[in-house]
């Protein structure tokens, strides 16, 4: 028996890093020994305080129970004290803070709750594949604006205004930029404000890469004078506090707007597990010095990307924020897929072709921070040692080799 995928499937695939990890572990179960600079996942561990708070809650006997749909109230103070203390911004710990279960369970609660046939949304192209995903599994109506290097990885606002926005519901921004690693400052997100008030559309700032090499003070949206009114604000412990496999990420805005997502995940969860709950506490209690530390880290792990992407032609972009490192693909190479697939094979070394993130990443591929510096430099030797075959190299040559089990 065949049982039909339902149609809000119907423009969906699977996620590319889950198809392309079991690609690797492939080859890696082959005796590859790739070297994944793809994914943002932290290498490093969060600091002993927030593993020491899991330990203490998970040795009590009553912290194994189902738990409030909101997070305890000693979360969404410590959350709100962080939007405080870092962004300067003033949020209700009861109503206008909603922990998730990481952000991007938060983008599908978002979807669902306010988008259905007949809605558009504003995507980002290049940008997170998830938010289109949602988009479509939503039945929504995709539309995507540009970015480009040219306009510093932010959109035309004017253009974008010049265009039918009668239906445009939701827009989804994301700054610091995935993949770009683009800035937006606070100038920029005002008129953002200001083109979301005049069309009536509800902006949804992805936000959390503004503490990893930002080298001024991060930035939310809803510090911007009126951004309560027609924003809301999804960030993460994942890359900030090195927590991504605890799933910790919040939604802030405005209460209503929040009740209403509240509406659809009590519907999908049970509450996140109480010591992850309080380790997250201990987490966004961490100073300033956590931070400089984290970013020493990768301050010097950068270095060695950026030699690593000259050494195959590439031109990374300067002054970029966050995990990763954004570059040009050398001339001769079609786009980022070819220049991927091939210092993969050369090499054993994997990035991601910036494709994937829209048709304004073709020409790009993207190199992740999230290995120590005794891999990196590796990855770099054997880049440099690589056979300089060019984009001759035969295509099935490449393909027998990702094919290998």
């Amino acid at each position: 028996m065949q049982i039909p995928v339902a149609s809000r499937l119907a423009h969906t695939g699977e996620y590319y890093f889950s198809r392309k990890l079991r690609e690797l572990a492939a080859l890696n179960a082959a005796g590859a020994n790739i070297i994944n600079l793809g994914i943002g996942s932290p290498d490093l561990p969060p600091h002993p305080s927030v593993t020491a708070a899991l330990t203490a809650s998970a040795a009590l006997p009553s912290a194994h129970g189902y738990q409030g749909y909101q997070g305890i109230p000693a979360l969404r103070g410590a959350m709100a004290g962080f939007y405080q203390q870092h962004y300067g911004v003033a949020l209700d710990a009861a109503t206008e803070i909603l922990p998730l279960l990481g952000s991007k369970e938060g983008l599908m609660h978002v979807g669902m709750t306010f988008l259905e046939a007949g809605d558009a949304v504003l995507i980002p192209n290049p940008g997170y594949p998830t938010y289109r995903a949602v988009a479509e599994i939503c039945g929504a109506e995709v539309r995507e604006y540009d970015l480009t290097a040219a306009a510093g990885w932010l959109p035309d606002l004017d253009a974008l205004a010049a265009t039918d926005l009668s239906r445009v519901k939701l827009m989804l921004v994301n700054y610091p930029h995935m993949p770009t690693g683009a800035a937006a400052d606070l100038p920029f997100l005002t008129r953002l404000v200001a083109f979301a008030r005049q069309h009536d559309i509800l902006l949804v700032h992805d936000n959390p890469y503004g503490f990893i090499l930002n080298e001024t003070p991060p930035v939310s949206l809803l510090a911007v004078p009126g951004a309560r009114e027609v924003a809301i604000e999804l960030n993460s412990l994942s890359k900030s506090h090195n927590m991504a496999g605890w799933r910790v990420g919040l939604l802030a805005g405005r209460a209503d707007i929040l009740a209403d997502v509240l509406r659809f995940k009590s519907n999908m969860d049970s509450g996140m597990f109480l010591p992850v709950q309080q380790a997250a506490i201990a987490a966004l209690a961490l100073g300033p010095e956590w931070f400089a530390e984290l970013n020493a880290t990768y301050r010097a792990r950068r270095e060695l990307v950026v030699e690593l992407l000259r050494a195959v032609g590439c031109a990374p972009a300067p002054r970029q924020t966050g995990l990763f490192i954004w570059a040009a693909v050398p001339a001769g190479f079609a786009d980022g897929y070819a220049l991927s697939d091939a210092v993969l094979v050369e090499a054993r070394v994997f990035l991601t072709p910036g494709g994937i993130f829209g048709s304004n990443g073709l020409g790009y591929v993207r190199a992740s921070l999230c290995q120590p510096e005794t891999a990196l430099r590796e990855a770099l030797a054997r880049v440099a040692a690589r056979q300089k075959t060019g984009p001759e190299r035969p295509a099935e040559l490449v393909d027998a080799a990702l094919s290998q089990k």
